[in-house]
């Protein structure tokens, strides 16, 4: 091809590591996949210690706007016992409006996952700006977004490090009284996403009983409470032909090598 003439190099047109047996290979994926478990633990490590952290007693009153009109910090929890909030930049003033919201905030808007997952570990996430609901409204229904997305209406924004950057802030209730328990921004956003990365934040964890976390939180079997994001309220009884590939991998490894022979 003129394109491989051209750079001298192969297609790439880059210096590339080399080619090597499939020995080899595995190898060197074993010699990674040791660093790759030091760090895995050293995260694990990481939320445990995160789940120490002291709490900040709410004393200031918050208020926004929501699709059905004022509404508190409190009731942002939407009766949930954790709260994730992230600022995001949708309001004049900021690059794209009134047709897009920041392209960062938007690319992470793109990576939420199902928030059926987060809900169904007592965790709600929402979005907060200081455009009006209407623009918001119209903009989640351009993008396809689905989370909750409030306005902004006094100094939450300032209070909690978000007037002029992006970032989450963590939260619980102990009934009515509220507490801030956590802060990631800037880089640590570019994490944010998926429900682990979410949950990791949070002062309650994952909730499974592998993690190491304070005497009396709450935690569940590892893999059990998993599910569908549109079963998490049916609860619908499995098929009992199903094995599940989670909670009993060789099980299952065997049941579909018999299914396949027959």
């Amino acid at each position: 091809m003129e394109r491989d003439k051209e750079h001298g190099k192969g297609y790439l047109g880059m210096n590339t590591p080399p080619i090597v047996s499939s020995e080899a290979w595995e190898a060197a994926r074993q010699q990674m996949l040791v660093k790759e478990k030091a760090q895995m633990r050293a995260r694990d490590a990481l939320a445990a210690e995160r789940r120490r952290m002291p709490w900040m007693a709410m004393d200031k009153k918050y208020e926004f706007n929501g699709p059905k009109g004022k509404v508190s910090l409190l009731d942002v929890f939407e009766g949930r016992r954790q709260l994730i909030v992230y600022r995001a930049f949708f309001e004049p003033g900021v690059f794209g409006w009134p047709e897009h919201a920041c392209r960062g905030c938007s690319l992470g808007a793109d990576q939420v996952t199902d928030l059926a997952h987060l809900n169904a570990r007592d965790t709600t996430i929402a979005w907060a700006s200081r455009a009006p609901q209407k623009d918001i409204e119209r903009l989640k229904a351009r993008m396809g977004w689905k989370m909750p997305w409030y306005t902004i209406t006094d100094s939450f924004d300032t209070d909690f490090g978000v007037d002029e950057w992006h970032g989450h802030n963590v939260f619980i209730r102990d009934g009515d009284k509220v507490f801030r328990t956590y802060f990631v921004n800037s880089r640590g956003d570019e994490a944010m996403g998926t429900t682990w990365s979410y949950l990791d934040i949070t002062p309650l964890g994952r909730q499974e009983t592998w993690e190491d976390s304070p005497k009396g939180y709450p935690q569940t079997p590892p893999y059990k409470w998993w599910n569908w994001h549109d079963n998490y309220d049916t609860e619908a009884a499995p098929d009992p032909k199903w094995i599940d590939i989670i909670t009993d991998p060789q099980e299952a490894a065997r049941k579909r090598a018999a299914e396949a022979q027959a």
